[in-house]
C-alpha cells in the first residue's frame, strides 16, 4: 500500500464509506493522511456544577433530577431536562432528540460535556454530549483529533482509518536536509503527520503542526518567486492610452472619486500604457471603491479597441457587475460591449457567448471560472481582472494570462492583509491600498455581547425585518456533530425559525451545498424572498446585498479579527444603517479586549495587524481565515510567523541554488514538482 492506493482498499472502507470520503475530497490513502483534523478535543476530569465556568466547554457528573419537560415549536422538539449534583444545578436542552426521555432515568448518573451558559443567576448547557462513566474515562486526558465530517460519516471512522494508513503506508523521503531542518528548527516529515493525527500532547502537536504549515508556506513561495522572475519586466502586448470615454465615465457616476481611488487610478493608468506588463493588487475595505477602479481600466482596454475579462467568485456576483456595467451602458457609456458567462447557462446560451468572444463583438467578458474553460477562445484578451479571486494562486494567474498574449493582470481584493504580510504573499504583484472610504457611508454600529443577549439580538432582528430589512447570521460549522462547543449552520436554522414569528423566511447556506443551490439561495437572497440566511463564512465575498442591515455572529471568539471585520462588510453597503453582533461564548477578560477592537475601528487594515499581535503562532483553533490561498493547514495571520520564516529560506535557496540543480536537492526538487502539478484544483474557485 502506498499514498495512491484508492482509499476503498482500507479494511472497513466499503462503497458506502467510499462515497462519503468522496464528498470530502478523499480519493486515496495520500489524501486521507493530508486530510488534517480541524481541531482537538481534550476531555479534562469532570468538574462539579458549582465550579462550572459560564462560556467554557466542562463536563460535569449529575443526577437527571425531575420529570423532563417537552414541548414543540413547529417543526422544533424542545426537550429541558434538569440535573444536580450537590453542588447545584443546571439545565440541560435538547433539540429534536425525544427519546432521551425514556433513555436518560430519573436518579442515574451521567456526564455531560458541553458549553455552559447562564441565564440570570441559573446555569444551563444546550445539546449537551452524554456519556456513561465508563465512556468517558478511557478519552480523560487525551488529546483527540476532530475532523470535518459529512452526513453518515463518524469522527471514529476516520480515525480507524487514519490509523490504519499511517502503519500500512511507508515513510516519505524527507525533502529538507538534516542542516536545513535545523536551521529553520523543524520536525521531520514522518515525525510531524504521526503528530498532527495523534498528538502525545500540546507541545508535540505544535511542532507537527509547524513544520506541515512550513511546507505549504515554503511550496507556496517558491513558485511564486517563479512566476516572479518569469513575469518581471514582461513586455506590454497592448500599450494604451486614455480616451475621453473614461472622463465620460467618471461624470456618469453619482459620486466623485476619493483621493485614494484616484492615486490609485493614476497607477493602473501608467502600467496600461508603460513598456511593462501590468501586474497589480489593489486593496480595499468593502465598499471603498476597488469595482470603480477595475470598471475604469476595462473601460480604457475597451476604448483602445481590446478585450476585458472580469471574474467572479460566485454566479450571483457575476451577474450583478453585468447588471450594473449593462446599466452604464444605457447611460451612454455605449463603448462597452458586455457579455456574461457562468456555468449554469445552457448549452445554446454558451455557443452564442462563446462565437460573440471569439470574433470580438463582446469586449467585456464577465463571469466565473467558466471564463478560462478550453472551449472559450478571446480575439484580443488584453486586461484580466480577478475579482476576490487572489485565492486563485500563482499557478492559476498563469492560466488565465495564457488565455491571451500576455495580458494586463489586475487583480482585488478586500481582504486586509497587513503591508508586512502582503508583499510576502504578493511578491509577483504590484500593490496598491485604496486606503480611504466614500464621505457618504454610514459607519456600522457594532456590539460585542455574551450569549445572555441572544434573546434581545433575536427581538432586534425581528424589529429590523419588520421595518423591511434582512439580516445575516453566521455560524463557524455546518451541521451538528463537527465540533460540540460550536453553534452549527443546519440546527441553528431550526432554533431561529422556533424563536422568530412564523411568517420571517430564513433559510441557510453552507460551501458543502451544491452551486446551484447555493446560486438559488443566494439569488432569494438578494431577491428578498428570504429575511434572515444563516450561513458559514462562505457568505465572505458572495452577494452584494444593500437591504442587509443586521450581520450576527456566533462564536466570535473562534474567529480572527480580520475575517470579522470581512463578515461585517455584507451590511453597511445601503442607505441604512447597518448594524453588527458578535455574540461570545467565553466571557474572560482577554477574549471580550480581543473583540472590542472591532468596536473601536472600521478600518480593515488596523484590525488586521491587531489581529497579528493578539492571535501569534500557536492559537491553533480558531476558525481559518485565509482561505482565500487554498492553504489546507496554514493561516497567514495565525502562522505569520512561519510564514515569514519559510520566506527567508527560500529567499536563501534562490541564493543558493535557485534552480535546484545541486544533488542534494533532488527530493526536495521532485516534492515541488509534485506540489506544482496538483497546485491548480478548480474546485476551490
Amino acid at each position: 500500500m502506498d499514498r495512491s492506493t484508492p482509499v476503498i482498499e482500507l479494511k472497513g472502507v466499503g462503497e458506502k464509506t467510499r462515497k462519503l470520503f468522496e464528498k470530502l475530497n478523499i480519493y486515496t490513502v495520500g489524501d486521507l493522511l493530508s486530510f488534517y483534523p480541524r481541531d482537538y478535543e481534550n476531555f479534562r476530569e469532570p468538574v462539579t456544577i458549582g465550579h462550572a465556568a459560564p462560556g467554557e466547554a466542562c463536563a460535569v457528573r449529575a443526577a437527571v433530577a425531575g420529570i423532563p419537560n417537552e414541548k414543540r415549536v413547529r417543526s422544533l422538539h424542545i426537550l429541558n431536562i434538569n440535573v444536580s449534583d450537590g453542588t447545584g444545578s443546571m439545565q440541560l436542552t435538547f433539540f429534536n432528540m425525544p427519546f432521551l426521555k425514556k433513555t436518560l432515568r430519573q436518579g442515574g448518573y451521567y456526564i455531560f460535556r458541553g458549553t455552559v451558559q447562564t441565564r440570570g443567576s441559573f446555569k444551563l448547557m444546550e445539546q449537551p454530549k452524554i456519556y456513561s462513566m465508563e465512556e468517558y474515562g478511557k478519552l480523560t486526558n487525551r488529546l483527540n483529533p476532530r475532523y470535518s465530517l459529512t452526513k453518515g460519516l463518524t469522527n471514529q471512522a476516520v480515525q480507524k482509518a487514519i490509523k490504519q494508513a499511517l502503519s500500512a503506508c511507508p515513510p516519505e523521503e524527507e525533502f529538507y536536509g538534516e542542516e536545513f531542518l535545523r536551521t529553520y528548527g523543524l520536525e521531520g516529515t514522518e515525525e510531524a503527520l504521526h503528530a498532527i493525527h495523534f498528538p502525545a500532547d500540546m507541545e508535540q502537536l505544535i511542532r507537527a503542526r509547524q513544520r506541515l504549515v512550513f511546507d505549504e508556506f515554503f511550496a507556496f513561495l517558491f513558485l511564486m518567486r517563479r512566476n516572479r522572475e518569469f513575469s518581471e519586466g514582461m513586455e506590454n502586448s497592448y500599450p494604451m492610452f486614455e480616451t475621453a470615454d473614461t472622463v465620460r465615465f467618471l461624470e456618469l457616476l453619482p459620486f466623485p472619486l476619493t483621493r485614494a481611488q484616484k492615486r490609485v487610478w493614476g497607477e493602473i493608468r501608467n502600467d496600461m500604457g508603460s513598456p511593462v506588463c501590468m501586474n497589480r493588487l489593489i486593496q480595499g475595505d468593502v465598499g471603498s471603491g476597488k469595482t470603480v477602479l477595475a470598471l475604469l481600466a476595462l473601460l480604457m482596454t475597451a476604448a483602445n479597441g481590446f478585450q476585458g475579462a472580469l471574474m467572479a467568485p460566485t454566479e450571483v456576483l457575476a451577474a450583478q457587475h453585468f447588471e450594473t456595467i449593462s446599466g452604464y451602458v444605457r447611460k451612454g457609456c455605449t463603448v462597452l460591449k458586455p457579455i456574461l458567462l457562468v456555468g449554469s447557462m445552457t448549452a445554446r446560451e454558451k455557443k452564442e457567448a462563446y462565437g460573440r468572444i471569439a470574433s470580438g463583438e463582446a469586449n467585456l467578458i464577465i463571469g466565473t471560472h467558466a471564463l478560462i474553460q478550453s472551449k472559450v477562445e478571446y480575439k484580443s484578451l488584453a486586461l484580466v481582472v480577478t475579482d476576490e479571486q487572489h485565492r486563485f494562486g500563482v499557478r492559476q494567474r498563469e492560466l488565465l494570462a495564457e488565455k491571451g498574449e500576455k495580458p494586463h493582470i489586475l487583480v482585488m481584493s478586500a481582504t486586509p492583509i497587513p503591508r508586512t504580510l502582503a508583499i510576502i504573499l504578493y511578491g509577483d504583484l504590484h500593490i496598491s491600498v485604496v486606503d480611504e472610504l466614500p464621505a457618504n457611508r454610514l459607519p456600522i454600529k457594532n456590539c460585542v455581547v455574551n450569549t445572555s443577549y441572544r434573546k434581545k439580538a433575536y427581538e432586534f432582528i425581528e424589529k429590523e425585518v419588520r421595518a423591511g430589512r434582512q439580516a445575516y447570521v453566521i455560524c463557524p460549522q455546518v451541521e451538528e456533530g463537527e465540533l460540540d462547543d460550536l453553534e452549527n449552520v443546519v440546527d441553528y436554522t431550526e432554533k431561529l425559525r422556533s424563536r422568530l414569528s412564523p411568517d420571517i423566511q430564513v433559510a441557510y447556506l453552507h460551501g458543502k451545498m451544491r452551486p446551484s443551490d447555493k446560486n438559488r439561495i443566494m439569488e432569494e437572497f438578494a431577491a428578498h424572498t428570504i429575511d434572515v440566511l444563516v450561513s458559514t463564512t462562505v457568505i465572505e465575498v458572495g452577494i452584494n446585498v444593500p437591504n442587509a442591515t443586521v450581520m450576527m455572529v456566533e462564536n466570535a471568539e473562534r474567529f480572527g479579527l480580520a475575517q470579522l471585520h470581512q463578515l461585517r462588510g455584507r451590511v453597511g453597503r445601503g442607505e441604512h444603517q447597518s448594524y453588527c453582533i458578535f455574540v461570545s461564548t467565553k466571557e474572560n477578560q482577554e477574549t471580550m479586549e480581543r473583540l472590542q477592537i472591532l468596536n473601536q475601528s472600521n478600518d480593515g487594515f488596523f484590525i488586521a495587524s491587531q489581529d497579528l499581535k493578539l492571535r501569534g503562532p500557536g492559537d491553533l483553533f480558531g476558525i481559518r481565515q485565509s482561505g482565500e490561498f487554498s492553504f489546507r493547514i496554514g493561516d497567514i495571520y495565525n502562522d505569520a510567523g512561519v510564514l515569514q520564516k519559510a520566506s527567508a529560506a527560500v529567499d536563501a535557496l534562490a541564493q543558493r541554488d535557485p534552480s535546484l540543480e545541486l544533488p542534494e536537492q533532488e527530493a526536495l526538487r521532485k516534492h515541488l514538482e509534485k506540489v506544482s502539478a496538483n497546485s491548480v484544483d478548480f474546485r476551490s474557485i
